[in-house]
């Protein structure tokens, strides 16, 4: 029987799972240095309170104990040999006839931002989503527990990078601040949210529909925009910009950028300037037929060259087209090239709120938007979860 190792345990080594474990002549083993699958698409919505930890993360032993023929390893990957097609981890060596790297991507704090990386959290990581969540607490706390009738001191909130994250968790938190206004009345008032980017828009590279109703949207929360604003600097209490002004802030997050994953750094392979494999049009890494890379960690363009966006759909369908490839090996059937694109953009604004827009013509916005995204992402979660729950059933079983 032939072995498939799937190095990451993200969207898309979840999806090219579900597309290998119908084929009985293959054994999978799934690898990850967490226990768990983190919804990190959904991040925006736990941070802001609005949903909870169980609604973002599940456990990747049951998932996989949900196929009944799927092992699940928690191991940290340090090395990957081609020619021995083998990856070591944790002291062990872990054999492969096919292997699939998914290990996605981090935030990436700009060195050239002094103080950034220290002074700020990401959401790349449930730990980083965690401690923002608890930061953003004590805040309304702080609000809360103030002695009525004295002056309350504003605090600002910052979110650096106003890409498809960072807009976000700024709309679901400003959001959530009005709706707090009904509890701890005008308090919630002092409590700025401020959305920065260094480029001269949001979202860059999005549609014209998509932006301006975005920001329409930003503006109605009470969101302050800053684009065209460079930080120099961040300090413990405040932000420093390069045409010398600054923000005093009580935390912040920072979603301006990404970097590949520490594993990349021990493939010997082509890279883009923040570490992405830069793979080939059947997404094999060095020309290794049997070995593939999807997702975050690899750089996708489309057919006139343009570099895709690191999304979950990108690496989902990255992930599909692997798992049909390796299913086509094994019937010694020869497979086209991977054709990246997007179908389309959904983007969460705040409560029952979003913008949307599909295949290039179809745009929505509002309740509707919402309801289209959240089917897409319960239809998502629901799978994991009745995967889970056969899993939770076949381990009682054992026990």
């Amino acid at each position: 029987m032939k072995r498939v190792v799937v190095v990451g345990g993200g969207y898309g080594g979840l999806r090219c799972i579900e597309g290998l474990e119908k084929v009985e002549e293959l054994e999978i083993v799934l690898v990850d240095r967490n226990p768990y699958h983190y919804l990190q698409t959904e991040a925006y919505s736990y941070i802001a309170g609005k949903s909870d930890i169980y609604d973002i993360a599940i456990d990747l032993a049951s998932w996989c104990e949900g196929f009944g023929r799927v092992k699940f390893m928690q191991m940290d990957v340090e090395k990957i040999d081609f020619d021995a097609q083998t990856v070591y981890a944790n002291e062990q060596s872990l054999e492969y006839d096919y292997l699939v790297v998914g290990v996605g991507a981090r935030t990436n704090f700009f060195s050239f931002i002094e103080g950034l990386r220290e002074h700020s959290h990401g959401v790349k990581f449930l730990s980083k989503a965690y401690n923002f969540r608890k930061d953003f607490e004590a805040v309304l706390y702080e609000k809360l527990n103030a002695q009525s009738g004295t002056t309350s001191e504003s605090i600002n909130i910052a979110i650096g990078g106003a890409g498809l994250s960072g807009v976000e968790v700024a709309a679901e938190m400003a959001h959530t601040l009005r709706e707090y206004g009904k509890t701890i009345g005008t308090r919630a008032k002092d409590v700025n949210i401020y959305l920065i980017d260094a480029s001269d828009t949001i979202l860059p590279g999005s549609s014209t529909y998509i932006i301006e109703n975005t920001m329409k949207r930003l503006k109605k929360l009470g969101v302050n925009v800053l684009t065209s604003s460079f930080i120099s600097r961040v300090d413990a209490d405040k932000i420093l910009f390069k045409d010398e002004k600054e923000l005093p802030y009580h935390f912040m997050v920072f979603t301006g950028g990404i970097k590949a994953a520490p594993l990349t750094n021990t493939i010997e392979c082509e890279k883009n300037r923040i570490g992405q494999l830069i793979v080939d049009e059947k997404l094999n890494i060095n020309n290794f037929a049997n070995a593939f890379a999807i997702g975050d960690c690899i750089e996708v363009k489309d057919k006139k060259g343009r570099i895709l966006p690191p999304t979950a759909q990108i690496a989902e369908r990255s992930a599909e087209y692997v798992a049909q490839s390796i299913v086509a090996k094994e019937k010694n059937i020869e497979q086209s090239s991977f054709d990246a694109s997007v179908m389309g953009v959904f983007v969460a604004l705040g409560g029952s709120y979003a913008v949307g827009e599909m295949f290039g013509f179809i745009k929505v916005s509002g309740y509707k938007a919402y309801l289209l995204k959240k089917a897409i992402t319960y239809a998502y979660y629901l799978g994991l979860k009745l995967r889970i729950n056969t899993g939770f059933k076949n381990r009682k079983k054992i026990l």
